[in-house]
Order: structure tokens, then C-alpha cells, then sequence
């Protein structure tokens, strides 16, 4: 058997490789998406003081920080039984949206993109956001960048720095913004709809939708599966980023749960496999029937697409015109095509940049009064929000002093996690033929995980002590003489070039 190795896996957060081991024809027999790395947040959280969870997990990646403080002052709220005043709440969810609109951007057109707007088989050279810029021209890089800078400044006002904010407390937020400040906000969401209207209109209808060739791609069989899917979704079951109940759908559409933070153990389980560091959740009253899609698997998936496939609308209405428009090109709700998660979250895109504006011109954002003192001994506590990867939910316990005692986080990667292994070896089973292997074959493996912007970093869990580990030790003329192993799949082990 024939051992092929993408290390490391490209335009993704966090680090990666893919093992893919061919049979005596040449065509694949199994396919890993392997993560080397491990975070142990939920570790060295404990014995902390629950209040620096905001501080602390937004630590966790540098791409999503405004997520893990969002969720985290979510499940401090909750924690401290502490409603925040309508200011806080509006403050909190306007930075959110500001996030929305920088991350989906960054991915559209710097990670996911260049597959579509360069092509998959361009060269490995061109395939980034600076081929992307020379393609579209320097006018519309520009606005890219621009977008990207002016929502920035938004998080930085409202957050109190770019990068890992600080400003959400229990109860509400640290300090009020000004009315100045409301007004330039409003003018920056107008640009965030005019761009996100340029993507979808000059982009994923100028460039992805109108070459055949991607929609066949974005159609084929090798990226496509039928899972449930999952998202939050307002009281009118609405696609909402910041608040609401978790909903699942299943394979055809039909609603299988709706849950509250406090009831997400009642149907989400985590499977652990020994080759790898993160934990693969799936539907606990379907249950774990390996890595198969359909109705009788329990594998979820919860990305843009899979908010989308879960809501029954947008609550915007340009964002609700473009969600009308996709399932009518696709054929109707849900949509299994994984590639088709690029142009959902586009939609997504839309929609906050929308909401940010109707957010920033209610005047009552500006409001003085942003926070409500907790006065409840704290106990158990959890906060569910939508990364832009998935939904995320932090499950916090502690003792009568608010020292953290338990930390459970399941990010949206983590939610994926068995979905993207499932893509990413169809896809390998569809491309490669014959033992027949490329640059572009390689990349179109890539491209199975890339829908799912997957952040490896947010997402590295495991239980104690499985942690798997190979080591491979070889002469001067390269033969293995030692080969030692703990938590590693049967299957990967004496298969070393």
C-alpha cells in the first residue's frame, strides 16, 4: 500500500496533515485528517477565578478570539444568575457583528477563495490572497483590506483592543461608546453592506457561479454528504449569531431537536478516536455509527451552510433575498454541497453586516447604563453563541467562591470535526485514481476541509491521557529501527515509508 502525506495542510488555522493510503490499484483506501497540536484550556482553567474566562479563552486563537469572549461572558451571565441592560446586550452583539464581517471576509477571500477565484489548479504560488488581489485588481484588494481595517477599529472601540477584547463582564460590558462614535459605526456598517452585496453579486455570481466547471464541482459527488446540521436560531427560527436555541435538522430538512445551553448534554455526546486530539460530538439519541452520513448516523455538521439548512430564514432582508436565491439555484432546502458552504457564508456576511447597521442606529446603544452588578453566589453556568465556525458553547462550574471546579468547551471545529474527516476522505476518494497524484489533486483534498474554515487551535481536546503519539527512529541510511506508539490506530502503525 502506497502512503501519500500533505504536511503541512494550507490556508487553515492552526496546523494539520492528511494521510492517505492508496490500495493495490491506486485508488484510496482510507484517508486521516491528523492534528499534531493540543490546548489544554480546559485544564489550566481550573482552579481559576470564573470571571477571567473572558480573558483567558479569547487566548485560545488570535482568529476568533471576540467568539471565546462572547461565550464566555454568556456563560458568566449565566453563571451569576445576572441579566445585562439592553446597552450591554446591543453593545456586545454590534462587536459581534463587526467580527462576523472582518472573519467571514478573511476567509472568503484569503483561505477559502483563491480555490474559486484563482482555480484549484492554479499554481500553488498564486493560490493566496495575493493572486486573489491580482486577479479582481487592486481597487476591489483594496476594499478587502479596508473592510477588514475599518470593523477592526469597531472591535477595538467597543472591545478595548483589537485583538482578545477585554470589555465583556457578567452582567453586561465594561463602558458605554458615545453617540460619536454610534454615528461612525453606522457609516461603517453601510460600507460592510455595500461590500458584502459586491461579493456575492461580483463574486460568487460573477466568478465561482458563472464557470460551469466550479458548479459541477461544487455539485459533484466526492463533496457531498447528508448529515443533520446545526445552528441558532431566533424565536421565528431565524439565523442568529448571538442568542437563541440550538436547532437541528436533519438530512431532509425536518427539525430534530431544539435545545437550550442548559440542555446540550441532552443530546450532544463526544466520541474519542485514539489517532487523533480532537473529539468528534455527535447526536447522542441517534448515536455513534462511525463515519457514515445519513439518517442513522449521529454526525452533525455545524457551519454557514449548516445554520442555513437549520433556519427557516434570515432576519435580514437582503441577506433573506440571497438565502432565497441559493436554495432555488441548488434545488431546494437542505443542500448536502459541502463546497456550497463558501457561498452561505457570503449570505452570512450580508446578514451582519445588515444587522450590525440596524444594531448601531438604535440609539439606545449608546445608552450609559451597560451593566448589571452580579449579586447571586455563582454555580453552574453556560453560554452558547455562533462562531463563525460553528456553534460554540462554554459549560462552566464552580465552587461557592467562583473558583472553577469544571470547563467543558465545544467550539465549532470540535462540532465538525466528523464531518470534515468524512469530507475530506470522499473527496480524497473521488480525485484520486489509479495511483494518479498532483498539485491540484492534492489541493482539491485541501478544499474538503477549507469549507469548513476550520480553526485546529480552538478545537484540540482530548481526555486525559490519550494522547496519541508515534516515534519513528531511523539509521544513517534511513531504515527504521525503532517504532514506538501509544493511542495510535491500529491501522497507522507499521505502515512507515
Amino acid at each position: 500500500m502506497n502512503r501519500i502525506t500533505i504536511d503541512p495542510i494550507t490556508r487553515l488555522e492552526g496546523h494539520g496533515k492528511i494521510e492517505i493510503f492508496l490500495d493495490d490499484t491506486g485508488n484510496v483506501d482510507n484517508c486521516y485528517l491528523q492534528i499534531p497540536e493540543l490546548r489544554g484550556f480546559e485544564v489550566f482553567c481550573l482552579g481559576r477565578p470564573a470571571e477571567e474566562m473572558p480573558r483567558l479563552t479569547n487566548r485560545i486563537c488570535g482568529v476568533c478570539p471576540e467568539a471565546h469572549h462572547m461565550a464566555a461572558a454568556k456563560a458568566l451571565d449565566d453563571l451569576y444568575k445576572v441579566k445585562p441592560p439592553l446597552a450591554g446586550s446591543l453593545l456586545r452583539e454590534l462587536l459581534y457583528m463587526a467580527f462576523f464581517v472582518t472573519d467571514h471576509t478573511t476567509h472568503f477571500y484569503a483561505l477559502g477563495g483563491p480555490d474559486f477565484v484563482m482555480g484549484p489548479d492554479a499554481p500553488a504560488a498564486e493560490r493566496n490572497i495575493l493572486g486573489v488581489i491580482g486577479k479582481v485588481g487592486l481597487e476591489i484588494g483594496g476594499q478587502v483590506i479596508a473592510c477588514r481595517k475599518r470593523n477592526h477599529e469597531v472591535i477595538k472601540m467597543i472591545g478595548g483592543r483589537g485583538i482578545h477584547p477585554v470589555s465583556a463582564l457578567p452582567g453586561g460590558m465594561s463602558h458605554p461608546i458615545t453617540e460619536e462614535q454610534r454615528l461612525e459605526i453606522v457609516e461603517i456598517a453601510k460600507q460592510n453592506v455595500e461590500f458584502a452585496q459586491f461579493t456575492l453579486d461580483a463574486v460568487v455570481r460573477g466568478m465561482v457561479l458563472a464557470n460551469p466547471g466550479y458548479v459541477e464541482l461544487i455539485t459533484s459527488e466526492g463533496y457531498t454528504q447528508q448529515t443533520y446540521y446545526m445552528g441558532v436560531v431566533d424565536e421565528n427560527n431565524h439565523a442568529n449569531f448571538y442568542d437563541g436555541k440550538v436547532r437541528v435538522v436533519g438530512p431532509d430538512g425536518s427539525e430534530h431537536c431544539k435545545y437550550g445551553p442548559h440542555e446540550y448534554t441532552e443530546y450532544i455526546a463526544e466520541h474519542v478516536e485514539p489517532w487523533s486530539y480532537l473529539k468528534f460530538p455527535y447526536l447522542k439519541n441517534v448515536g455513534w455509527k462511525g463515519f457514515v452520513d445519513g439518517p442513522d448516523s449521529g454526525v452533525y455538521a455545524a457551519t454557514p451552510l449548516s445554520r442555513l439548512n437549520a433556519a427557516d430564514g434570515m432576519a435580514t432582508p437582503l441577506a433573506q433575498e440571497e438565502y432565497e436565491k441559493m436554495y432555488e439555484t441548488l434545488g431546494g432546502k437542505p443542500v448536502h454541497h459541502t463546497l456550497a458552504t463558501h457561498w452561505a457564508r457570503c449570505i452570512e456576511l450580508l446578514y451582519a453586516a445588515e444587522h450590525m447597521l440596524e444594531i448601531a442606529e438604535n440609539p439606545e446603544v449608546a445608552s450609559k447604563t451597560v451593566r448589571a452588578i452580579p449579586t447571586e453566589k455563582p454555580t453552574v453556568g453556560i453560554g452558547i453563541v455562533e462562531a463563525p465556525r460553528g456553534t460554540l458553547t462554554h459549560h462552566y462550574e464552580t465552587d461557592e467562591k467562583g473558583i472553577l471546579t469544571k470547563v467543558n468547551l465545544i467550539v465549532g471545529t470540535t462540532n465538525n470535526n466528523a464531518p470534515i474527516y468524512m469530507s475530506v476522505r470522499d473527496a480524497a476518494k473521488a480525485v484520486i485514481k489509479d495511483g494518479e497524484v498532483n498539485d491540484t489533486i492534492l489541493n482539491m483534498v485541501e478544499m474538503a476541509f477549507r469549507s469548513y474554515d476550520p480553526c485546529m487551535s480552538c478545537a484540540t481536546h482530548s481526555l486525559p491521557g490519550q494522547m496519541p503519539l508515534e516515534v519513528v527512529v531511523r539509521d544513517n541510511s534511513g531504515e527504521v529501527t525503532h517504532h514506538l506508539s501509544q493511542y495510535v490506530a491500529p491501522e497507522l502503525l507499521d505502515k512507515v515509508d
